[in-house]
């Protein structure tokens, strides 16, 4: 099998795995947000169902030690393409505006 073929479904399944962190990051942190809210909401003590937000504080931390390990890895796997001579090359639809920032005149609010 070529070896540009394995690296590329190899990238690909890294990508998918930082994404799934990522998506399950973003879910934790919006599930406390809410736990939070919803035990202002019904007026219950600050310290009701604490051992639930400290759990939830955990997996937070553990998911982003675990996004961390992957941004490890991904530049792990740079490295041995670089080692085996494969170059990366940046081709697609993505141009260098696409990632700065730029305010909308819809985006202004109006006092």
């Amino acid at each position: 099998m070529d070896k540009a073929f394995i690296a590329k479904r190899s990238q690909e399944k890294l990508v998918a795995t930082e994404a799934a962190i990522d998506a399950a990051l973003i879910e934790t942190t919006q599930l406390l947000a809410d736990l939070l809210k919803a035990r202002a909401e019904v007026g219950a003590p600050v310290n009701f169902a604490d051992d639930v937000q400290i759990k939830l504080t955990e997996a937070v931390a553990a998911l982003s030690s675990a996004r961390t390990a992957m941004v490890g890895a991904h530049a792990g796997l740079a490295d041995a393409a670089l080692r085996l001579g494969m170059r990366s090359v940046m081709i697609g639809p993505y141009y260098s505006n696409d990632f700065r920032l730029q305010e909308k005149k819809s985006d202004r609010a109006v006092a």
